[in-house]
């Protein structure tokens, strides 16, 4: 790729800053042209595209910035733990069954979306889904079912098993990244028009909403002014947490792939559990949780959500910055596969969403857990409210779980569609 017009990562940072500030400071305009157009776009999908736009004029790249590393490792763990500080976890359990089975559902969308899509696109282009031995196309479609059930582990776990060309591996990455990106963009925008689908869908949201009014209610009884010492604390027990869930973390990481082999074989299902990143994000959550049944639940009043958020519009700026749009027309071919699938995947959900009356809330959440992961799924929960974000990390670790032997299967069955 072309070196960018900016490579240093202060002035890149500070780029998106503006960024960010130019949108909220619009959508606070409650009249005219502003209001309209917020009325329509969400300021999340904004916080999302406009730094793909500078990504795609080639001002920016993420292949030459390590801010989504910092935004991932450092913001996203101190954000879990923000906001999770006032978390009610009666509530949460009231939520009920249908976030699995949005969640399973997504799942199994992915599992036989990526032999539909294989069947559908050998009509129009069997060069596409062809090639022999190790350059066979499903083998490398397998890794983006390890990455779209679970993760980046089970998606090298994948790449470990079917053994796919290395040097066409790229390919299946512009596939994964650009089909998965516009995914979670149409789910930002659907984020803006939630209460209208849920009427279409006739979705009984009441638990969500009985939720959100108790958190509000909480972060209501203790709101305050805060003050210079109020931020401190918040600070402190937010990357004192990040610190703790890295240091024990990688520890966890390395005794576990050093002490079973089933961890340390990137084939095996359970080689998830190596991986430092899954370590942070659950300990990080689970540091909140733990922070909830003391005094520190009161900064919900001091705005230690709000807080949350910021880190987190940060973290959606560095994840647009991964999406160029004009890499779409790369490769064509293997794009309208991507497309067919992440399709399949979204038909299936809205279906049962429908039949069973499931809210838009456990659509997305359940589809970025599979999708886009711990990274991708918290930031879409936290949009219907800061409170909800651990039911997104919670789907996304259930990913994890069920990633690998889900891509397995998913694997096996585009093996068979491709030789029909």
């Amino acid at each position: 790729m072309e070196t960018p017009l900016i490579t240093n990562d202060t002035i890149v940072f500070g780029l998106l800053a503006l960024c960010l500030g130019l949108i909220f400071y619009t959508s606070g305009i409650r009249k005219g042209f502003w209001k309209q157009f917020y009325t329509w776009v969400p300021a999340i999908l904004l916080c999302y595209m406009l730094p793909a736009v500078l990504a795609s004029l080639g001002i920016v790249s993420d292949e030459h910035s390590n801010l989504y590393f910092m935004a991932s490792r450092y913001l996203l763990p101190a954000a879990l733990v923000l906001m999770t500080l006032s978390i009610d976890l009666k509530a949460i359990a009231r939520l009920g069954s249908k976030a699995l089975i949005m969640f399973l559902t997504g799942t199994v969308g992915i599992i036989i979306g990526g032999p539909i899509a294989i069947m559908i696109v050998s009509l129009i282009s069997p060069e596409t889904v062809g090639g022999n031995d190790f350059d066979a196309i499903w083998r490398g479609l397998s890794t983006i079912a390890g990455s779209w059930i679970g993760g980046g582990a089970n998606q090298a776990a994948m790449f470990e098993i079917f053994k796919f060309n290395p040097d066409r591996y790229g390919e299946m990455i512009l596939v994964d990244v650009v089909c998965a990106n516009i995914w979670m963009a149409i789910l930002l925008l659907g984020v803006g028009r939630n209460k209208e689908i849920d009427r279409w869908l006739k979705a009984d949201a009441s638990s969500i909403e009985a939720l959100k009014q108790k958190v509000t209610a909480f972060s209501d009884s203790f709101t305050r002014v805060p003050v210079l010492r109020d931020y401190r604390v918040m600070g402190a027990l937010a990357f004192g947490a990040v610190g703790l869930a890295h240091f024990v973390g990688d520890g966890l990481s390395e005794q576990l792939t050093e002490s079973f082999e089933a961890v340390g074989d990137p084939k095996s299902f359970l080689s998830f559990l190596g991986g430092k990143f899954f370590w942070m994000v659950v300990i990080a959550t689970l540091a909140g949780i733990g922070l909830s049944f003391t005094r520190a639940k009161n900064y919900e009043g001091a705005g230690a959500s709000k807080l949350g958020g910021v880190f987190i519009y940060i973290l959606v700026a560095t994840i647009g910055m991964k999406m160029d749009l004009t890499r779409v027309l790369e490769n064509p071919g293997l794009i309208l596969l991507g497309l067919i699938w992440i399709s399949i995947h979204a038909a299936l959900l809205i279906g049962v969403a429908k039949l069973i009356r499931a809210p838009f809330f456990f659509l997305a959440v359940g589809s970025q857990a599979n999708v886009g992961g711990a990274a991708s799924a918290p930031v879409v929960a936290a949009e219907f409210h800061a409170s909800l974000s651990s039911v997104g990390v919670l789907l996304a670790v259930l990913g994890y779980v069920v990633g690998t032997g889900g891509a397995l299967f998913c694997a096996y069955l585009m093996e068979v569609a491709a030789s029909l």
